[in-house]
């Protein structure tokens, strides 16, 4: 066996240990307010940091575009109250025209 795959067993019992002790964690830590309210947050900053990442950085600089223009549009019309679908089309379309009479 190569040194890659000891690696990825390796990650497999981590990741599997890790379940395990997640399943192990009593009801009452669960349930506690500070936990509950924890878990309704951490998906949402998590979800914010990726689209900042994914939207203003090329590489490790930051980089307005045309990515830029569709999260504007996005956010706007996600403030009206779009529905997802045609919010995803007008974004997608608006940065592919940036992208094309910017060159």
């Amino acid at each position: 066996m190569t040194e890659l795959w000891w690696g990825v067993l390796l990650v497999v019992a981590g990741c599997y240990a890790l379940k395990l002790l997640g399943l192990s964690v009593p009801e009452r830590v669960l349930e506690h307010p500070v936990t509950v309210r924890a878990a309704e947050f951490i998906p949402v900053g998590l979800l914010a940091a990726l689209v900042l990442v994914q939207g203003f950085t090329t590489g490790s600089s930051l980089t307005i575009d045309a990515r830029v223009v569709g999260l504007g549009v996005a956010a706007f019309l996600l403030w009206r109250n779009v529905s997802f679908l045609p919010m995803l089309i007008a974004a997608a379309a608006s940065t592919a025209l940036v992208r094309l009479v910017t060159g």
